[in-house]
């Protein structure tokens, strides 16, 4: 993949894409393909093929999916797993129908088991049940991946998959009922300050573990991974630490500003009790993160624009 290469991203108006592309474009590379929603409807399998006879793209990040917290995948489960497995299959098929030289397809740590050993190891996949709020869009993500799996052994297609750990960044969704946890937080907490309210709820004990990795090093990886990786097996990409969710909220708390107290509502569902991902198997390539958690949050918090909640 070289400077002048025709790369298309998709979905690269959501967190991950728009992320990859301001990687791209900050390293130089000068032909990029993006539609949005409107342009090109990825769950229609000849919108895509059409999109694909007349662009051809020789690289291609597949960043698209309809994503959410743990609520919003909870509710909207069919929907989670309709779309996202319509929009794999078109550009995955596509891409091998149209000669592309290499794709990267992004999954998601949900796709583990929901009591699989910690850290998590890409050898753990469907070795366990799922957990059972996100199970729709994990098996669509699963899909994803076995799709790349086997295109690569029937037809000798070059695609990989990488699954990245919880993210938060630029073109977070702060919508408290589809967010994930900490643009939620942040949300809250901002809200609280703002309405000097005296106190926080917080779903679930505050127990689970996270990891977090900023959008930003998860895009650096994906470049990486494109230009430096080429196996059958999916790879993890994660921060390497985790924090416990009680601590995370007081570690938002801090940064936001909000002095007030953290009640935590054990009748909301935890999730998984700890996701920690084994990323070994990218350190060994030479990647490492680079955004630490509180600078990651503090880069954030000054950057969104509030105004919009």
């Amino acid at each position: 993949m070289n400077k002048s290469s025709k790369i298309y991203i998709a979905g690269h108006r959501g967190m991950v894409g728009s992320a990859i592309v301001r990687r791209l474009e900050h390293k130089g590379y000068n032909n990029l393909v993006f539609k949005t929603s409107q342009d090109l409807d990825l769950t229609s399998q000849s919108t895509v093929q059409q999109f694909f006879d007349y662009e051809k793209p020789e690289y291609v990040f597949l960043a698209a999916a309809k994503v959410g917290g743990i609520n919003a995948n909870n509710v909207y489960r069919g929907q989670f797993l309709y779309e996202n497995l319509m929009i794999q299959s078109n550009v995955i098929h596509h891409a091998y129908q149209y000669g592309v030289k290499k794709l990267l397809f992004l999954g998601s740590s949900c796709i583990y088991p929901k009591l699989a050993d910690q850290p998590i190891h890409e050898d753990s996949l469907l070795t366990g049940p799922l957990e059972p709020t996100n199970e729709p869009y994990a098996i669509a993500k699963i899909t994803g991946i076995k799709l790349c799996e086997t295109y690569r052994h029937q037809y000798g297609a070059d695609f990989i998959s990488a699954m990245p750990t919880n993210l938060y960044g630029p073109n977070d969704n702060y919508d408290l009922e589809k967010s994930h946890v900490l643009p939620a937080l942040i949300r809250k907490f901002h809200v609280a300050k703002v309405n000097r309210d005296k106190t926080v709820e917080i779903w679930g004990s505050g127990k689970p573990l996270r990891e977090f990795l900023h959008v930003d090093d998860l895009a650096e990886a994906c470049i990486f991974l494109m230009k430096n990786y080429a196996d059958p097996k999916t790879i993890n990409v994660g921060f390497g630490e985790d924090i416990t969710i009680k601590e995370l909220a007081e570690l938002v708390a801090d940064i936001v500003g909000f002095t007030g107290e953290l009640v935590f509502n054990a009748n909301k569902p935890d999730g998984t009790p700890r996701k920690l991902m084994d990323s070994s198997r990218i350190r060994s390539l030479g990647w490492q993160p680079r955004i630490s958690l509180r600078e990651g949050i503090e880069k954030v918090y000054t950057e969104v624009d509030k105004s919009g909640w």
